[in-house]
């Protein structure tokens, strides 16, 4: 190998992370906002809980809209905040 050359570890994940939610940013260039909602078991009063979390997704070429439902997939960090992308449909 050369002085030039350098070698460039390529990263998979096993078993990628599949969510769905709904666009509530597109702001960022590059990035959107995506809310996903899940359901949890209260663990004292057995009611079930809407809890909302909020990821940053990379949307190359800005396609997403405000309101669009989506697919995002976990890949490797692109950013500080970034670990997930849009799913290619």
């Amino acid at each position: 190998m050369k002085k030039t050359e350098k070698k460039v570890a390529v990263v998979e994940i096993k078993n990628p992370k599949t969510l769905s939610g709904v666009v509530v940013s597109d702001k960022m260039k590059d990035t959107i906002v995506v809310a996903v909602e899940s359901y949890k078991k209260h663990p004292k009063y057995h009611k079930f809980v809407k809890s909302t979390k909020r990821f940053k997704v990379h949307n190359p070429g800005n396609t997403c809209k405000v309101g669009d439902k989506v697919e995002i997939v976990e890949t490797r960090p692109i950013s500080k905040d970034k670990t997930f992308m849009v799913k290619i449909k």
